[in-house]
């Protein structure tokens, strides 16, 4: 595999190009990886009363809805964000999962998952007394995200 950088004056964004003969597993997972890096530079805003907050996006524990608006948790805060849950899905790191039809999970950040058979399970978060429910919807999907997350570690 070759690699070449090409360093262009007049660019307004960067641009990166992928030149292959077939898309294999490693050109996916670079894709991917690029993809990541590229959404990670994109920052969310988060707002608490009239102040604009920048923090990094694994602070996050959980993402949730209420009412029209849609909230971001850290362990000790909460912060509005001006994204829908599904825009969410599409610009924030694999590590973030869906838990529930309101809920966004940081799974790098779940602490412990009270399995209950007939409704949602409960979600508990590292060093924080914030938790949430996982659906049986979404439960499996997390789980298998979960055991996957050694991947998404840094």
């Amino acid at each position: 595999m070759k690699i070449k950088i090409e360093i262009v004056d007049d660019l307004n964004e960067d641009e990166v190009l992928i030149r292959c003969g077939r898309v294999d597993n490693t050109i996916q997972k670079i894709h991917q990886y690029i993809l990541e890096q590229s959404l990670l530079s994109s920052k969310i805003i988060f707002y608490k009363q009239n102040q604009e907050f920048y923090f990094p996006l694994d602070d996050v524990l959980f993402f949730e809805t209420e009412g029209e608006q849609i909230y971001a948790h850290t362990i000790n805060d909460t912060y509005r964000i001006k994204y829908r849950l599904y825009e969410l899905e599409e610009i924030l790191p694999k590590h973030f999962v869906r838990a529930a039809k309101a809920t966004i999970v940081n799974i790098l950040q779940v602490y412990s998952i009270t399995r209950n058979i007939t409704a949602s399970s409960l979600i508990q978060f590292i060093g924080s007394h914030k938790q949430v429910y996982v659906s049986r919807h979404y439960y499996n999907n997390l789980r298998q995200r979960i055991n996957e997350r050694s991947y998404y570690e840094k």
